[in-house]
């Protein structure tokens, strides 16, 4: 512990001096820099009126497309290599990703998917399922992500939010269709050498008159079993996947300013006698293989009238369906051993686990604008209905103790108040209340009914056009799943009685930005955020003792740390970095939670040649285990270091306009390790390739 804090306490110290010299660098100089960095990047899911990421008074970070291809992802997982803050829990396999943010989030994904709000399009994805992933997906269909940590943005996506909230937004044509063409036909093979991985990829965008395009999207990705550094095979790895999506915008109205937009997204993925074990293998593994076929549907029909000439309405409505299906068959203890022929209902028979989710949503922003403010007011509602069901193949509906069935209904009521004054100051304020009742499928159960609040205040002032600091605060309350009340095992009960949980946080934090720093036209940008989080009555699993429940209420816990973003950008070169500590306590007992990620550290750091439009560069990550450590694994967890290079290619002139060539090489050094958070060892090196060309008519 002393050695994380002493670590943090010098790099506070050196955040200090650089933020300090960038002050005065751009005190000295004009800004009008004409290169963006990631922290200027416009964030779309914030409310209000339109910001960059540095001027927002919460830790936001956004990965957009170009930052996608520079990745290379095998799975949606590899898109938060760089985030500060974000740790994907199971990452090795594509079935087993799941979410931690801050210190929330499990390798068993113990009802933390609903800590953390996961979206598509606006579109709440959920699953929960014992040592299964929580996001099914590929990371082909998605041009750009939003993760917006911390429970700030509860008020516009649900009460409960404790980690953050991620939003996954979907290609669009325009994306593809070039000036003075009316369509686009993108081709693309990638190859990864662990694993022997292939992902085919095709995109036709086409433009059907001046207000209406589509897009039809197609991915087949699919690998061998991969390997671990230490050489061994990561057992169970291999995949084969489809996935699709389908997407139309007509525009209409008074100046074609009012949008429809209507989507269809399917992912089907199958592995053949993989790890049921999908978060992570431990080195006995008790629970062997199994076939899966994993199923994700998302269908969303938004319309959007920003009703630019009248400041009381700018409207969004949403219909939204959710269909995320798991089909478990042929059991084996062991790989390639007979057929476990479990009876329904035990864990290992042949089963369906689905969740649906129906969703109709709502906001209007009434602006004000006066000669020295702006002021924006948004109230919205969010009403769901999801169904949590099992089902054996031959047999029917059976109850199942460890994975019970049953419906959530929600209704959410928000508003927020944004107010700026002379560009400088700005205050926003939230207040969110959502109500869910929940109908258990077996029974002999009781319903449940509760209610949860959610209020924010938020401010950030500009002390000159080159520094801002921001603070908020944030009461954040999260109620109970119908797996964490219902659960029960041949030992453990139903918890019948469990309390919401109930989180108060504090953020705050300085950013600054400059320009022409070291050469004309270039920028600089560096933000720092300090938070604390309480959680009371913080939900987690029992002891597995005969006679408890299966969930319980830790009374209190303590999350707190620190994220640092840093990003340079001029014409010839880039530079990013990102840093996060977290440190997290059970505050009853003393002992560290075992959900807090490792002290990580990644710096990017990348070269331009513009006249032959290359781009290259390496990525160093630095890790630190700490005191906090999960088990049973695969070994204790490790410092460790990774370097991984890449560059992408993109002519546009010549024979090979058009084309696109990515080359990357990750885990350089073969370093071998076990994250805090994995229950398996590391990946070995990966070669990496990807050529796309796009044809324009």
């Amino acid at each position: 512990m002393g050695l994380v804090r002493s670590r943090a306490a010098a790099l506070l110290g050196g955040i200090g001096l650089v933020a300090m010299t960038l002050q005065g660098a751009a005190a000295q100089t004009d800004v009008n820099a004409s290169n963006v960095t990631l922290l200027e990047r416009l964030v779309i899911g914030l409310g209000g009126a339109p910001k960059v990421a540095i001027d927002t008074p919460q830790a936001v970070t956004v990965v957009n497309q170009a930052d996608i291809e520079r990745l290379q992802p095998t799975t949606t997982g590899d898109l938060f290599d760089t985030v500060p803050g974000v740790t994907i829990v199971g990452a090795q396999r594509q079935l087993g990703e799941a979410f931690n943010i801050r210190g929330i989030g499990t390798t068993e994904n113990s009802s933390d998917a609903a800590r953390i709000v996961v979206n598509i399009d606006g579109q709440p994805k959920f699953f929960e399922q014992y040592r299964m992933g929580s996001f099914f997906g590929d990371p082909e269909l998605f041009k750009q992500v939003e993760v917006l940590r911390g429970p700030a943005s509860s008020t516009l996506y649900g009460a409960g939010a404790i980690g953050g909230v991620i939003n996954f937004t979907t290609k669009d044509a325009s994306d593809f269709i070039r000036e003075g063409n009316t369509g686009a036909l993108r081709l693309k093979e990638s190859f990864s050498s662990n694993g022997a991985g292939t992902l085919t990829s095709a995109v036709l965008a086409q433009q059907i008159n001046e207000t209406f395009e589509v897009l039809a999207a197609g991915n087949w990705r699919r690998s061998e079993e991969m390997e671990r550094a230490d050489g061994a095979p990561l057992a169970g790895s291999a995949f084969d996947s489809l996935s699709g999506l389908i997407k139309g915008k007509a525009q209409f109205g008074d100046n074609d300013e009012q949008t429809l937009t209507a989507s269809y997204q399917r992912f089907d993925s199958r592995t053949d006698q993989s790890r049921y074990a999908q978060t992570g293998v431990m080195p006995f593994d008790p629970f062997g293989f199994i076939d899966r076929d994993v199923i994700d549907q998302t269908a969303v029909v938004k319309w959007s009238n920003p009703a630019a000439d009248n400041p009381w309405l700018d409207v969004n409505l949403a219909l939204s369906y959710s269909d995320t299906l798991n089909m478990q068959r042929n059991h084996r203890a062991v790989l390639d051993g007979p057929l476990t022929n479990a009876p329904a209902p035990t864990t290992f028979a042949d089963t369906d686990y689905r969740y649906r989710t129906l969703q109709l949503t709502g906001d209007n922003t009434v602006e004000w604008v006066g000669d020295d403010f702006e002021n924006y007011t948004t109230i919205g509602f969010q009403a769901s209905t999801q169904d949590r069901l099992v089902n054996f193949p031959g047999v029917g509906h059976l109850p199942v103790a460890s994975h019970p069935e049953g419906t959530e209904d929600k209704l959410g009521l928000f508003i927020q108040n944004e107010f700026i004054w002379d560009d400088r100051l700005t205050l926003i304020a939230g207040l969110r209340g959502d109500g869910h009742n929940i109908t258990p499928e077996t029974a002999g159960l009781p319903e449940r009914s509760d209610v949860a609040v959610s209020p924010k205040l938020a401010a950030l002032y500009a002390l000159n056009d080159n520094l801002s600091v921001f603070g908020s605060i944030a009461h954040t309350q999260r109620l109970p799943t119908i797996d964490e009340l219902y659960s029960s095992s041949p030992v453990k009960t139903t918890s019948l009685d469990l309390r919401k949980e109930r989180a108060n946080t504090v953020e705050g934090g300085f950013a600054i930005s400059g320009g022409d720093l070291l050469t004309s036209g270039d920028t600089g940008a560096l933000k720092t955020t300090v938070f604390y989080n309480r959680i009371e009555d913080m939900i987690a699993s029992n002891p597995s003792v005969r006679g408890l429940p299966y969930y319980g209420n830790i009374s209190e816990a303590e999350l707190y740390g620190i994220e640092v973003e840093a990003a340079y950008d001029a014409e010839w070169m880039f530079a990013n970095l990102a840093y996060a500590m977290t440190i997290g306590t059970n505050l009853v007992t003393g002992a560290p939670l075992s959900t807090v990620p490792q002290s990580r550290l990644v710096a990017t750091l990348g070269g331009r040649y513009p006249e032959w439009m290359l781009e290259y560069g390496a990525r160093l990550t630095l890790a630190e285990a700490g005191e906090y450590i999960i088990g049973p694994a695969d070994g204790a967890a490790e410092d460790f270091a990774t370097l991984d290079l890449f560059a992408t290619w993109k002519p546009d002139y010549g024979p090979l306009a058009g084309t696109e060539i990515g080359l990357g090489i990750d885990n350089l050094f073969d370093a071998d390790y076990r994250e805090n958070l994995a229950l398996d060892r590391s990946l070995g090196r990966t070669f990496k390739i990807s050529v796309a060309h796009q044809f324009d008519y």
